[in-house]
């Protein structure tokens, strides 16, 4: 019955903004993502200049916010897995990420505010971050049908796109308006307004879960099935490259901005603001280019900028204007390439994922993807405190050419071949699925 009824909605999809249910994710999303834009230039501002942060006490910040990844990455999978409603759970994590970050103007008014607190609440909103995004994906696979997931994906990208368009901009307002403590409100604020929108879903959530043997041997069906699928497994080496050099650039990038180039705290976030237009050009562009030349070219085009951002970055100098210019064009060129690339990863991966199992693998590549920024925040500090700011972000930028040959060399480049004769978006093998009698 149940894949009757996807199989009718397939067939004849009502278009995604005519949809009630993916209207209020989308709503859930463009406010959290809102206020988490705040908090990305108020909470190290806050640390930077209020609490007079190290570099390594930076990068012990930005760690804090991924190391989550790492600790219940793998678990979290599995039991989205198991668990048939999973809507409850986003919910009560968006609740918990909205009080924490509540706690940090409320701390700094009274004067309990140190460097160890931030850390503190950048875990746990980390920790309610990983599981959100965890039961997320097998979530919407719930409430979109499969033939709008690309165009769903897409429709998120927009909004993180707009999120870094107006975040910087509305962040540097509130920070000199209220200061960086006081300017965290915004985020918790707009993490409670995102639980009561997922409140508003009314999507059942029919799906009965699977139970296996046990979590120690679920959690190792999802690591298998990562590095045993090719497609799969370059998609994550990918994201751990690139992802670990970004995160060792935004140990140093708000302490780089305001001691060495500058730049005075309301614009440090500013220049961001051109990744959110090039990422908005991306979701955009991105189910188009996915369907004129297929996933895996797009993942071979996009890829051959993603070092722009870091070039802008090292190089940056000279007065306030052509600083902010070199970094906006940056990071515009930067977000439409990496939001074309995240949309159709992220479809591919969705595709790919054999049946039952979308949960695990999804958690597995986040907790090698995103957890893997933990390494990259400390290893950004420790070569900002030995090398300095600038050589320390030269050497992120010539890293960050690996992700090219990473991609360039594997499987995909040739699916990509083969999928522009046969005009297929993939030709990858997809994995069977688990059978039933072991789930039990």
């Amino acid at each position: 019955m149940k894949e009757m009824l996807h199989d009718s909605r397939d067939a004849h999809p009502i278009p995604l903004r005519r949809q009630r249910d993916y209207r209020f994710l989308w709503s859930a999303r463009a406010v959290s993502e809102t206020g988490s834009e705040v908090t990305k230039l108020a909470v190290p501002l806050t640390a930077a200049t209020v609490l007079h942060a190290s570099p390594l006490q930076m990068g012990l910040l930005t760690a804090a916010s991924t190391f989550p990844y790492l600790l219940v990455g793998l678990p979290s999978g599995a039991l989205a897995d198991r668990v048939g409603r999973r809507r409850p759970v986003m919910t009560a994590c968006e609740t918990v990420s909205g009080l924490v970050m509540l706690s940090v103007p409320v701390a700094w008014l009274t004067g309990l505010l140190t460097i160890p607190w931030l850390i503190a609440a950048a875990f746990v909103v980390g920790v309610c971050t990983v599981v959100f995004r965890t039961f997320n994906t097998p979530h919407l696979a719930t409430v979109v049908a499969e033939s709008q997931r690309t165009e769903a994906l897409a429709g998120f990208q927009s909004v993180f796109a707009v999120a870094q368009i107006g975040g910087p901009g509305l962040a540097g307002l509130l920070v000199a308006l209220l200061t960086a403590p006081v300017a965290i409100v915004v985020n918790g604020l707009s993490f409670l307004a995102s639980a009561l929108c997922l409140r508003a879903v009314r999507a059942p959530e029919h799906e009965a879960g699977t139970r296996g043997a046990g979590l120690g041997r679920e959690i190792a069906e999802g690591l298998r099935i990562l590095i045993g699928h090719p497609i799969l497994r370059t998609l994550c080496l990918t994201g751990m490259t690139i992802n670990a050099l970004g995160a060792a650039q935004l140990a140093l990038y708000v302490v780089f901005a305001v001691r060495v180039l500058g730049l005075p705290g309301s614009l440090v976030g500013v220049a961001a603001a051109g990744f959110g237009v090039g990422g908005l050009l991306g979701a955009v562009l991105a189910p188009r280019l996915n369907r004129r030349y297929g996933e895996n070219r797009v993942l071979l085009g996009s890829v051959l900028f993603f070092p722009v951002a870091f070039v802008g970055t090292a190089a940056a100098h000279g007065p306030v204007w052509l600083v902010m210019g070199q970094l906006g064009v940056a990071e515009l060129i930067t977000g439409v390439a990496v939001v074309c690339y995240s949309v159709c990863a992220g479809s591919a991966t969705m595709r790919e994922a054999p049946d039952g199992l979308l949960g695990r693998v999804n958690a597995t590549t986040q907790f090698a993807v995103q957890g893997v920024m933990a390494l990259g925040g400390l290893l950004g500090g420790v070569l900002g405190e030995s090398l300095g700011l600038r050589p320390a972000l030269w050497v992120c930028t010539a890293a960050s050419l690996l992700v090219i040959p990473c991609l360039w060399l594997s499987p995909i480049r040739r699916d990509a071949r083969l999928a522009r004769v046969e005009r297929s978006p993939s030709t990858a093998r997809r994995p069977e699925s688990v059978p039933e009698a072991s789930r039990t």
